[in-house]
């Protein structure tokens, strides 16, 4: 029979549940004003990690509710990502197109003090009493540690958070890169914000400016590491400005994600950042050459008239510029016939001449409907809109404008085939400008602009900075797309990290001073460093007036930048490199051939910056990191690694002190050599720049053209510097405008020079699937210690060879030579 006195269980489950409910009752209570419930907005900080899970190379780790992610990327790169509440959002970088892991092996290793997720290089420690992150060596040396846990702030008015992360700043710690910060090389004791900015006439330490590159390098106790902060929001940087004792970075949105990237020498770093970012493709071999540039030169018969100038001069040169006066109204991809009437006639006779024009073209476009580009874009909805959805308007140029979304793979393809007729009529290089972007009073968008941004969705604060890299982004690709397998050559004033996959840069609107000689010359060092290569600065100064003096100066820097280009703006004098008469034109004239007969040189520098990630300027310190007197020097730099440059900063400076890295080094005009690891003094008169050669660098030499390919080159010329220790060089050659290198139809040489007081040998060794057109090398051969009896080339005796009365010796052999031995 069944029992109807209900289970104890059952009843005993039920008494519970009825006390909770009670409970439950008894702690809600209905407020007057809910909102007293709320507590108040505070900096939050990651507690006491207690978990720890791993999936593939990634690691996370869990106070409870924060949650931080440890991404093992390569042996020598680790990124860390906060999410404040657990939740990460979707992962997508401008910056970082594809994260590729290349870690050899990596385990993740756990006691009573910390979690420790370890590579074969560097270690990452999480501290299991405060969650401060730190990193180590393979020697278990500290190179970065928090100084506090990561933290975030609620951001009220837009949403997400405010994120912070502070680092241990040591006595001795240096700083440097964050692209072309106007100060200081040396970063320490500076604090500065990331947000692209139009900055016209910027001075000494005006902040910020038009990029934005969140990447440094720290170097302290001789090891260099790196910090790349990518995050595309407004951004500081404090490096032991506010707190000797600490560094640190935040940002107003966004994720806190950075990188750790280990050296432990500077150069380890930069190579390492271009794994994440890229590096610059090869560009055309023409555009390594000189470029002059006005705003504007106009109309026809004035481009002319420029042109002329330089063949009339024989002053060599292969770009020309057309500012904004070459359009109709300044309607981006037209033409004003009255100054143009035949635009595809002018481009073709310059062509003939040798000339590549280039031209402008800026992110605003004319609100009028009878305008084709206009009337495109509205009807496709390809302008960015406000959050209710108006279309964002401003003015610029050609008065009052709407802006295309870049942010938008469809919209940058539309972009990108607009430039088609401009090609078709010949048009070989395109400037991008105004695209921080620059808005006429306002200074840029509003916050509340919305971005497609790639399916990720964001306002203005998160696109803001990475706008005029999809400008240029979408450019190039329409360019590279139009001219087929010819190599497109772009230039853009606004930028974040990774814009040198799609363009070179200048540094904006500068000023005709000295200060902004010095200036320009650390800029382009510190691009260099910071993973731009390909950048230069307005040679003369945009505004103001130079003197034939500071002009010629600024030439010979020039002559060793990446990009060399004159500009100024229309309300100033003409500065053509003859527009201030002798002796200037003959100077200017000897720097620029110079910089014709190394472009060999130059071009093979950027085959070592794009194959394996070399910067192409490099500063004293990255020489020599362990002289903390070197973390000071700034005027100095190195072109690639074999040549040495000091550039004339100073009015009416006769000499100047040059240091030079420790090694043996020739001075390029005298061939004396000189011991380095010392500061040394050299004339400067006006007619000479301080140049040094690596003592056994293969320097080659191309004769001087007019333009790039001007004539057929018949032979080579290589000069080889004595050396009494084994020394490497590299020279590239391809097609030098075709995209033909990426299927290894190239040639990169590598040249072996080594020596004693008997003897010097040179062996050549070649890769890729190219063959040059000449036959031979010129060979010259500077600073042996003996008069040579005897020359051996693969084997056969060179019987024809000259001995100088400065002590060269040249001689004429095969370019395909294995082995040469020079013998007493």
């Amino acid at each position: 029979m069944e029992s109807n006195i209900p289970n104890q269980e059952l009843i005993t489950s039920k008494l519970a549940e009825a006390e909770n409910l009670l409970e439950e009752e008894e702690e809600f209570h209905h407020l007057n004003n809910p909102a007293d419930g709320i507590k108040p907005i505070i900096k939050k900080y990651l507690g006491t990690p207690n978990h720890a899970d791993q999936l593939g190379n990634k690691f996370y780790f869990t106070d409870g509710d924060a949650k931080v992610e440890v991404v093992v990327v390569t042996d020598e790169i680790i990124r860390i990502r906060l999410a404040p509440h657990g939740v990460f959002l979707e992962e997508f970088s401008y910056a970082v197109p594809k994260l590729e892991h290349k870690a050899t092996a990596f385990t993740l290793y756990e006691d009573e003090i910390e979690f420790r997720v370890a590579t074969k290089s560097i270690n990452c420690h999480i501290r299991k009493q405060d969650f401060f992150i730190s990193f180590s060596d393979n020697n278990n040396h500290i190179t970065s540690t928090d100084a506090v846990p990561m933290h975030w702030e609620e951001n009220v008015k837009f949403g997400g958070y405010y994120v912070f992360c502070t680092k241990t700043c040591h006595t001795d710690e240096s700083f440097f890169g964050l692209g072309d910060k106007p100060t200081e090389f040396n970063l320490r004791g500076k604090r500065l914000k990331n947000w692209n900015t139009d900055a016209y006439s910027f001075a000494w330490n005006q902040d910020p400016l038009y990029r934005s590159i969140p990447f440094y390098i720290s170097v302290n106790e001789g090891i260099a590491h790196g910090i790349f902060f990518d995050n595309t929001f407004k951004a500081q940087f404090d490096f032991g400005a506010e707190d000797s004792t600490k560094t640190s970075f935040w940002a107003d949105g966004g994720e806190l994600q950075y990188y750790y990237i280990h050296g432990p020498h500077m150069m380890d770093v930069v190579k390492s950042y271009h794994i994440l970012t890229g590096t610059h493709p090869m560009p055309p071999l023409w555009a390594l050459g000189y470029h002059q540039c006005r705003w504007s030169y106009y109309p026809e018969a004035k481009v002319k008239k420029i042109t002329r100038g330089f063949r009339e001069n024989k002053i060599p040169c292969d770009g020309i510029y057309l500012d904004i006066d070459y359009m109709d109204g300044y309607r981006c991809f037209t033409w004003n016939r009255k100054y143009f009437p035949d635009p595809k006639k002018m481009i073709s006779e310059l062509a003939a001449d040798g000339f590549k024009t280039v031209v402008i073209i800026d992110p605003g476009i004319r609100v009028d409907d009878n305008y084709e580009v206009f009337k495109q874009g509205k009807e496709n909805r390809y302008f960015c809109r406000r959050c209710d959805d108006y279309f964002m308007e401003g003015h610029v140029w050609p008065g009052r404008c709407q802006f295309p979304d870049f942010t938008n793979p469809e919209v940058r393809t539309w972009w990108g085939g607009l430039f088609d007729e401009l090609v078709q009529m010949g048009v070989a290089g395109v400037w991008n400008d105004m695209n921080e972007p620059a808005v006429f009073g306002a200074g840029t968008f509003p916050d509340d602009v919305r971005h497609q941004y790639d399916g990720f969705r964001g306002s203005h604060r998160k696109a803001h900075n990475i706008y005029g890299m999809q400008m240029v982004r979408s450019t190039y690709e329409g360019l590279r797309n139009i001219m087929k397998n010819k190599r497109p050559f772009t230039i853009t004033r606004a930028g974040y990290s990774g814009v040198q996959r799609f363009s070179s840069v200048w540094t904006g609107d500068n000023v005709a001073s000295w200060e902004h000689l010095k200036l320009g010359n650390i800029q382009c060092q510190r691009l260099s460093i910071s993973g731009i290569p390909f950048c230069g600065t307005d040679i003369g100064g945009f505004s103001g007036e130079p003197d034939g003096e500071l002009f010629t100066r600024w030439i010979q820097m020039g002559a060793f930048s990446p990009f060399m280009r004159a500009h100024s703006a229309g309300d100033t004098k003409e500065r053509e490199p003859w527009s201030f008469g002798e002796p200037f034109t003959a100077i200017n004239r000897k720097f620029i051939e110079l910089r014709y007969r190394l472009l060999p040189y130059l071009y093979s520098t950027f085959w070592e910056h794009h194959r394996y990630g070399f910067p192409i300027l490099r500063p004293i310190v990255m020489h020599e990191q362990d002289v903390k007197l070197n973390h000071f020097r700034q005027d100095e730099y190195t072109y690639g690694d074999k040549i040495l440059v000091c550039p004339v900063m100073e009015a009416g400076q006769i000499q100047r002190n040059v240091y030079l890295p420790k090694g043996k080094w020739f001075n390029f005009w005298t061939y004396e050599i000189i011991e380095g690891g010392k500061e040394v003094t050299v004339p400067t008169p006006l007619d000479t720049l301080p140049v040094f050669i690596k003592a056994g660098s293969v320097i080659p030499e191309y004769p001087v053209m007019q333009y790039v390919g001007q004539h057929e080159i018949e032979e080579v010329k290589l000069n080889i510097y004595y050396t009494d220790y084994e020394v490497n060089s590299f020279l590239f050659e391809d097609y030098g405008e075709t995209f033909a290198y990426e299927q290894d139809i190239y040639l990169e040489k590598k040249f072996v020079v080594d020596g004693n007081l008997r003897k010097l040998t040179i062996s050549q060794s070649m890769e890729g699937l190219y063959t040059p057109r000449y036959e031979g090398y010129h060979l010259n051969l500077i600073g042996l210690p003996f008069k040579p009896a005897k020359i051996i080339a693969d084997g056969k005796a060179v019987n024809d060879f000259t001995i100088n009365t400065d002590g060269t010796v040249e001689f004429k052999f095969s370019k395909n030579f294995k082995y040469i031995e020079i013998l007493k």
